[in-house]
């Protein structure tokens, strides 16, 4: 070793000033060359983690719609995702796996708003059939009681049976992967049948009989994805309603008064419309938990009040003057289960709080309301553009529809 150290001893001290600084600027050069080498590597890395990130997210958008996707219709990945999803590793296949089509099994849509936004580009057409019947039964004692059992005075018995149908054509188009509008377009049928029977020797049962059809209220929504939700992770949707006053409203359509100083009686024809303009905003918060996704929404509708109201009788127009709806506070929850690739099941519950109704500032002859709503679901996926969902809701409080049936076929372009 002595003998090594003296030669390169030797060597470095017969090596002139210019080799020496030629020496350094190499090793210069080279240490350039390393730092750019591992900088390179540092943004390949950051690139593949990122593609990373997006399989996962899109592995958590396919699981949430396999569960829940009401509306994805033939929804293809952004080219982001399908880049990264191709250079993913093939995954080696463990036995035979069943015939899929090209699009997730679904889980019934059983609200009025869908659960998956429509993709960036996506078209969406849902036309749709809704049937509810109603009956009311009414006992009214006017008069007063001597003994138990015994009423002097008039016993009013009243039954009313109301069918009403209702056909809409729905468009939701996607702006962007997180943002999509819907336009809705109703047209509806309404029939009453009431009879009202005094059971005094001085009255006389009074049968009555309307209906109404036409175009109803257009509504305009946007909605927006909030959160990145995926596996064990919860989504969250905006959006906010708009709902005009295009259908035919109560105060439009001619009534028959009880008498001369009442703002009451039997309408001879049915309205479409409510007459008033509306906004409604609203969260919806879906949840994937395998097997199963989890959704609800919570909304607040505000009717915008009118002034100067007329309502058309048949001895002659009265004024109303200024009547503002109460507000209508709803929610509901659900579960979503997909029970093979092409069929899905879901039950929910829907419940809205309408407030009291202002005639001129005075609410008093007004009550608020509770209408609550059972409701179980059943979609079937055709192909991967064409799906049949079928929902059917039980009411649950008085003033709730006894039956709902709805039929939704969305198509997907």
């Amino acid at each position: 070793m002595s003998v090594a150290c003296l030669l390169a001893g030797t060597v470095w001290a017969a090596e002139s000033p210019d080799e020496a600084l030629s020496r350094l600027e190499a090793l210069q050069r080279e240490i350039t060359l390393q730092s750019q080498r591992l900088e390179a590597l540092q943004q390949s890395m950051a690139q593949e983690q990122r593609r990373l990130n997006e399989v996962r997210q899109a592995l958590g958008l396919q699981v949430l719609e396999a569960q829940r996707g009401g509306q994805g219709q033939g929804q293809q990945p952004a080219p982001q995702t399908a880049q990264a999803a191709a250079a993913a590793p093939p995954a080696q296949p463990v036995g035979q796996a069943p015939r899929d089509e090209g699009r997730p099994a679904q889980v019934a849509q059983i609200f009025e708003q869908p659960g998956v936004l429509t993709p960036r580009g996506r078209f969406v057409l849902e036309p749709s059939l809704q049937y509810a019947y109603s009956s009311n039964n009414r006992v009214a004692l006017v008069g007063y009681t001597i003994i138990p059992a015994i009423t002097i005075g008039v016993i009013d018995v009243r039954e009313v049976k109301r069918n009403t149908f209702t056909a809409a054509l729905t468009g939701r188009y996607g702006l962007t992967n997180r943002l999509e509008i819907e336009g809705r377009l109703p047209y509806a049928y309404r029939s009453d049948d009431s009879i009202a029977t005094g059971l005094s020797p001085d009255t006389n049962g009074l049968p009555f009989s309307a209906s109404g059809r036409g175009i109803g209220d257009v509504e305009l929504t946007a909605r927006y994805q909030i959160t990145d939700g995926g596996v064990d992770k919860p989504y969250l949707v905006g959006s906010l309603r708009y709902k005009s006053r295009t259908g035919k409203d109560p105060f439009e359509v001619v009534t028959r008064p009880f008498n001369t100083t009442q703002f009451a009686g039997f309408q001879e024809e049915l309205p479409i419309g409510s007459g008033f303009h509306g906004l409604q905003p609203a969260l919806t918060a879906l949840f994937p938990s395998d097997p199963a996704v989890f959704f609800g929404t919570i909304s607040y509708l505000h009717s915008f009040a009118r002034d100067d109201v007329v309502a058309q009788f048949s001895d002659g127009p009265r004024r109303v003057g200024k009547v503002a709806p109460g507000g209508v506070f709803g929610f509901n929850f659900g579960m979503g289960l997909a029970l093979n690739e092409k069929s899905s099941f879901s039950l929910g519950y829907d419940h809205s709080s309408v407030g009291r109704t202002k005639v001129n500032g005075d609410n008093s002859t007004s009550l608020r309301s509770q209408l609550g709503t059972l409701i179980l679901g059943y979609s079937y996926r055709f192909n991967a553009e064409r799906s049949l969902n079928v929902s059917l809701g039980v009411g649950v409080t008085r003033d709730t529809p006894d039956v709902t049936l709805t039929v939704r076929m969305p198509y997907s372009f």
